[in-house]
């Protein structure tokens, strides 16, 4: 059971340094686009799309890797004060409600994502940023890789000594 745990969570390793190299092209774009407007009185509706189109991953993909690495929201205040059984079974169901929920909302996100590909959804805006489907295509990915480490942590949660 550990080493598919850490097999999964070396998949979410992997996925979520991408949402680190999104932060770092976030910071230029908006950087650009910045200078562009108050230096040289120019823009892009392309980059400023752009800028949010950036958005999606980060917060998406970034919550599977913040997991990970417990970085995470917790009650720590609480969860302290707990016996290593008890910490067991918090870890155990949180982490079985947090699966099904990803799951569940990926699963919602399908149609969501489909409509919008059999649409070839694009920016509404002139100049805007074309194939707006593989934006939210970061929705059901995100939650997946989300649903991912929660099976990681159900399963090292359930390797645990006793």
């Amino acid at each position: 059971m550990l080493r598919l745990a850490r097999a999964a969570e070396g998949v979410v390793d992997v996925v979520g340094r991408l949402s680190a190299a999104a932060v770092l092209a976030l910071v230029g774009v908006m950087s650009a686009n910045v200078l562009l407007r108050y230096g040289f009185s120019t823009g892009s509706v392309w980059a400023q799309e752009l800028e949010w189109h950036l958005m999606s991953p980060i917060a998406l993909i970034g919550a599977a890797y913040a997991l990970r690495h417990g970085e995470h929201v917790r009650v720590d205040v609480l969860y302290g004060r707990m016996g290593p059984a008890l910490q067991r079974a918090v870890d155990a169901v949180s982490s079985l409600l947090g699966l099904l929920a990803c799951l569940y909302v990926a699963w919602l996100s399908l149609r969501y994502v489909g409509q919008s590909w059999d649409q070839g959804e694009a920016s509404p805006n002139p100049g805007g940023i074309p194939a707006r489907y593989v934006l939210k295509a970061f929705i059901p990915a995100g939650f997946l890789l989300l649903a991912l480490q929660f099976a990681a942590l159900l399963l090292t949660s359930a390797a645990r000594p006793r």
